[in-house]
């Protein structure tokens, strides 16, 4: 594989650029409202057009990382793959509808947020703390291609079962469209652009250079979403700021317990170092870039729930970051099999 390079500055401190950018936000609102109120104007049919350009931008980068080719791969090392999936789609999602009946049941916005969060399995940002982990990154790329798939046909009855389950009405056409508009577009463009581009340009020019550059773009896009959405939530967040901190409860538990079991099952199955932290990354990450998109599409730019999912990628910065010194330690205390003593286990 060729996913190797180390972590540049930017993105081993992005939690701080997102902090930055969501202060920035916030000071705009505050000091300059008739950029907000500009802002707010352009829309269409009620979609902000701003928001709606830049989360393309952050989704579609994502798209070009699927590699049909290795997901034939799975058969070799099925195990790690199962786990993560199950942790996606099942665990992820059941804590986080507990988590958010528990702590939210009087915020319907704030708990259909958590809920848009845990169903959504990360296809992006986990190759940059895998990369950083020093995981096995042909299996990080063959499970972030499978949930970039399976996303398409799983989060949307995900997300109405879970909602439906706690009697809270949405618009389950709307969250549809957002699917296919957030998530199925970029996917096909992906597709289309990768095949037409490596047949033009070649495969290196492609991964070598087209990627890094979307890449660099999709970053500014989601900065740019996170100084758009606290630019026009800024009176409501200083406001309302006790709402944030309400949500972030369920959303630091939620990745306790589900970092907590990834880590239990990764040592009870015996996976080494490598496949042992990417199993836990990916199985404790979520694609916050549909989350906020969907909310977005069902409760406004200036709604709760958007402020709601934001606060997840505010969240999820630092605790990847944090998984991945926690998983090098452990795995210096022999909390995983070294490869010798897991050959001799297997044998």
């Amino acid at each position: 594989m060729s996913e190797t390079k180390p972590i540049n500055v930017f993105e081993k401190y992005l939690a701080l650029w997102v902090a930055l950018c969501m202060a920035l936000g916030i000071l705009l609102s505050i000091f300059f409202p008739v950029i907000s109120q500009t802002i707010d104007s352009w829309q269409i049919h009620g979609i902000s057009i701003p928001i709606g350009i830049c989360l393309f931008l952050m989704m579609y980068p994502a798209m070009l990382n699927i590699q049909f080719s290795e997901i034939k791969k799975i058969g070799k090392h099925p195990k790690p793959i199962l786990l993560t999936m199950i942790s996606n789609w099942i665990v992820a999602p059941l804590i986080a509808a507990w988590l958010a009946t528990l702590f939210l049941k009087d915020n319907p916005q704030l708990l259909v947020a958590v809920i848009l969060l845990g169903s959504s399995p990360c296809t992006a940002m986990v190759l940059v703390w895998g990369r950083l982990a020093n995981g096995n990154q042909e299996q990080n790329v063959i499970n972030t291609s499978i949930n970039t798939i399976s996303i398409m046909f799983l989060y949307v009855p995900v997300v109405s079962l879970l909602t439906g389950l706690q009697g809270i009405p949405i618009d389950r056409v709307l969250l549809l469209i957002s699917a296919l508009v957030f998530i199925g577009v970029p996917l096909v463009l992906g597709i289309l652009s990768k095949h037409f581009l490596v047949k033009w340009k070649r495969s290196d020019w492609f991964s070598n250079t087209y990627r890094p550059i979307v890449g660099k773009i999709s970053t500014l896009a989601l900065l740019t979403t996170l100084v758009v959405l606290f630019s026009l939530n800024g009176q409501v967040l200083l406001q309302h700021f006790d709402s944030l901190i309400l949500v972030s409860i369920p959303l630091l538990l939620g990745f306790v317990i589900v970092v907590g079991y990834n880590l239990l099952m990764t040592r009870l199955f015996k996976l080494q170092y490598r496949e042992a932290i990417t199993t836990v990354l990916i199985g404790s990450s979520s694609h916050f870039e549909i989350a906020i998109a969907t909310a977005v599409s069902l409760y406004g730019v200036g709604s709760q729930a958007a402020l709601g999912t934001t606060m997840g990628l505010f969240w999820e910065v630092p605790i990847m970051l944090g998984l991945v010194a926690l998983g090098k330690y452990l795995n210096r205390k022999g909390f995983w099999p070294q490869p010798a003593q897991a050959e001799t286990e297997q044998a």
